[in-house]
């Protein structure tokens, strides 16, 4: 079993495993970083930490509309660094069985391809890829 938070961006739903996840907090008081691409929202200050804040939408060119009035943050850290994946809103978390997650679908978006690690009875994607290239 693992446990899951579950969560919106752009009209879809997906999973991250809840070991990887340092906080979640609403978005405020983020500055934009000038000549940044699209996929950076900005940086903020979290007690005492910059975290750079990545919105999720436009990391993976999803384009369904937003909900810019409950964005969350879902705040990570990977060895020495610390981000935040920008989303629409939070679910709940979720325990789910392992053998229940399968591979994802062959006709799969590639940028969602480089996130997922597969999908669960076609409600979520598993956003927990480990691969090098799926760190935003």
């Amino acid at each position: 079993m693992t446990d899951y938070v579950t969560f919106t961006s752009a009209g879809h739903l997906f999973g991250l495993p809840i070991k990887h996840v340092e906080d979640v907090f609403p978005l405020a008081n983020v500055t934009r970083v000038p000549l940044a691409g699209r996929e950076i929202a900005g940086v903020l200050n979290l007690r005492g930490r910059i975290v750079t804040v990545i919105d999720l939408a436009n990391r993976l060119q999803l384009d369904a509309p937003r909900d810019a009035s409950a964005q969350m943050v879902i705040g990570i850290e990977r060895g020495a660094e610390s981000f935040g994946i920008l989303v629409d809103r939070l679910g709940d978390v979720l325990s789910l069985a392992d053998r229940d997650r399968e591979p994802a679908p062959i006709n799969l978006d590639r940028t969602l391809d480089a996130a997922a690690s597969g999908v669960f009875a076609d409600r979520m994607l598993d956003f927990g890829k480990s691969r090098s290239s799926a760190t935003p």
